[in-house]
């Protein structure tokens, strides 16, 4: 199934980011003038090529947003606050003990302890973003409510612009890695508020100008290649600077991803749980569970860049994100297919009561 439902990008995007680890490796060991260049391209510490990417990545995501759809989650909120709940009240903090068990304690003799500080910072990055875009492709493979996950990817962009900074601060400021709260609004701003307001103005005119056949139909598939592809070269140039780290502890990949790994099985497991013990429907209670599991490894990547450098390791946990993301989302989904009849009566019920959208 999910060979027919990906795009080419999206179902190899675990192979895309192993060769853009080698090409940006190659590229920083072969030609060592390039991270030169990278480095004069900086305003007030922000790459302008990585920030140019980033607005490529994001605004795909955010011209998708129908803002007047949201009204209509108050019919049958129960989806929608426990999306909520996991992605802002739950996530962050699990994220950070987990992150902080394994880096700090279980692999404390492997990793250099201010490396591990690095690495936390980054999987703090990831876990207090919930997913944005893939997740539109764990919820139709999972037969999701495509209206219904509209509303809570929409909402929870909202929440991200207003919680995101505050809740990275407060869990980086507990580890004493102490951050500029103001490094971190900008990052939202240029990264998340600016692309949200382009995309807002922009969908309205193109609504307007061509209709919504033409938008949905051509427009919004011309774009899925552009969010993964301005996420390679990110990528590329990001690797170009990890490459020297990588090839002196490849384990440390491996480390990076444990915790990653158990942290999204966990929320998926407690989101996708409670969803069943509120009697809702699966069409609403898979793309839940995959909304928090998912991470916004875009924005994360961005921030862990602006905030730390290039060469950090919060960037490079961050990118490790982004490798494991597709096969553990795509383990998800096939879970959530087999324990369709696990909600059978709650979708009978929905049925009975006449709803086919939002929620």
């Amino acid at each position: 199934m999910a060979e027919k439902k990906l795009s080419a990008f999206e179902r190899y995007l675990t192979l895309w980011v192993a060769l853009c680890i080698v090409v940006g490796i190659g590229i920083g060991w072969l030609l060592p003038v390039v991270p030169e260049l990278l480095k004069r391209a900086e305003v007030a510490q922000i790459s302008i090529p990585v920030a140019i990417l980033i607005w490529l990545m994001i605004y795909p995501m955010m011209v998708q947003i129908d803002f007047s759809s949201i009204v209509q989650a108050g019919k049958r909120p129960k989806g929608l606050a426990v999306t909520l709940v996991a992605n802002w009240g739950v996530k962050p903090f699990t994220m950070a003990g987990i992150s902080a068990l394994f880096l700090f304690v279980i692999f404390g003799g492997l990793i250099p302890h201010e490396l591990a500080r690095e690495y936390y910072a980054g999987a703090i990055l990831l876990g207090a973003a919930p997913c944005t875009a893939m997740v539109f492709v764990w919820s139709y493979l999972s037969k999701g409510d495509p209206a219904y996950t509209l509303i809570q990817v929409s909402v929870n962009n909202l929440v991200l612009v207003v919680l995101y900074a505050p809740i990275v601060t407060l869990l980086l400021g507990l580890s004493e890695i102490y951050v500029p709260y103001n490094t971190v609004i900008l990052s939202i701003v240029l990264y998340v508020v600016i692309p949200l307001v382009l995309g807002y103005f922009s969908r309205r005119w193109l609504l307007a100008r061509r209709g919504g056949e033409w938008f949905s139909g051509v427009f919004l598939r011309r774009l899925r290649p552009v969010t993964i592809g301005g996420l390679l070269l990110t990528l590329i140039i990001l690797f170009i600077y990890q490459g020297g780290r990588i090839m002196e502890s490849p384990l440390h990949i491996l480390l990076i991803a444990v915790p990653l790994s158990i942290q999204t099985f966990l929320i998926f497991t407690l989101t996708y749980g409670a969803a069943w013990l509120l009697k809702i429907r699966h069409a609403v209670a898979a793309p839940a569970g995959q909304i928090g599991a998912s991470n916004f490894f875009e924005l994360a990547v961005a921030v862990a860049i602006a905030l730390f450098g290039l060469e950090s390791g919060a960037a490079l946990a961050t990118v490790v994100g982004v490798l494991i993301e597709v096969p553990i989302m795509l383990s998800l989904v096939s879970i959530a297919n087999r324990t369709r009849h696990w909600f059978g009566r709650f979708d009978r019920a929905a049925e009975e009561e006449g709803v086919t959208e939002h929620g």
